[in-house]
């Protein structure tokens, strides 16, 4: 008996406050018209965790009318108020709370949280790339310990794993090496991110083998090099299928860049990673 396909949508930085609202109508009605079996968001559902913005995000993730995960991004997490991030940095979820970090459990498939953003880092600042703690990552790999023998996992995260720069050596993931060689030695399909506004599908080689990633692109104005977009996977055994579908009809092959950049940016520096597309602004959108 053939193996029923499991269809998830993968939607990352939608970032309400700054979002594409013919990007994000677009996204809820393909929820709407194909209902996929779930939809994974891998953070920053808002451009600078104001109350407002939070309550245009809430309101359009409960009208998805399907199963849901929602991970935490950086820009989720209260800029302005020191004494919400650090004592309470999930107050303004909490209308969606039973989404946050949620573990999606379909057969013989389960989408896993991984924790990557934090309230500070004693590292550096600012704090917007991430750090896998150990008690995160512990967390997730009893999670994925505990699944049902033969089941698969897909972890989900906002911060793309790998811990440094290629070009240069700059630390981007804190602990994300030991994390990505973690997951590599698990029953782990792909690990899910956003964070850079751009798709991608690399695979990286860790201590454990290799680890394949995934990430999707931004429903915002704020883009990098490539139009607005969200990831359709496909799962059939142990193949992931991606589609990085988008409004101006761009391959899936032209969307994805070819390497991990350091953040959204737009890319202007000599060097950075550019989608085949180049559809790079001339200046990022204000942010007010």
């Amino acid at each position: 008996m053939t193996e029923r396909p499991i269809r998830l949508f993968h939607i990352s930085d939608i970032h309400f406050g700054l979002e594409d609202a013919r990007a994000i109508r677009w996204a809820q009605d393909a929820v709407a018209d194909e209902r996929p079996d779930a939809v994974i968001i891998t953070g920053d559902l808002t451009m600078r965790a104001r109350s407002r913005e939070f309550t245009a995000a809430c309101q359009w993730i409960q009208a998805l009318d399907v199963p849901v995960s929602v991970e935490v991004g950086n820009h989720d997490i209260p800029y302005f108020n020191l004494y919400e991030r650090f004592f309470a940095p999930y107050r303004r979820f909490r209308a969606i709370e039973h989404l946050v970090e949620a573990e999606i459990d379909l057969p013989g498939l389960a989408i896993v949280p991984l924790k990557t953003t934090t309230r500070a880092q004693w590292q550096r600042f600012p704090w917007s790339n991430g750090w896998v703690t150990e008690a995160a990552l512990q967390q997730t790999l009893t999670a994925i310990d505990a699944l049902p023998a033969g089941t698969r996992a897909l972890v989900a995260c906002h911060h793309p794993l790998p811990e440094r720069r290629e070009k240069d050596g700059k630390l981007l993931t804190i602990n994300g090496d030991h994390a990505m060689a973690a997951l590599a030695g698990r029953n782990v399909l792909a690990v899910l991110s956003g964070h850079i506004h751009d798709p991608f599908d690399l695979t990286a080689q860790t201590a454990q083998g290799p680890l394949r990633m995934i990430g999707a692109g931004t429903l915002s104005r704020r883009i990098r090099s490539t139009p607005p977009s969200f990831n359709e996977l496909v799962v059939i055994g142990d193949t992931v299928r991606v589609t990085a579908r988008n409004l101006e009809q761009v391959r899936t092959a032209d969307m994805q860049i070819p390497a991990l950049p350091e953040n959204a940016l737009p890319p202007r520096e000599p060097g950075e990673p550019v989608a085949p597309v180049a559809h790079v602004p001339a200046v990022d959108p204000p942010v007010h």
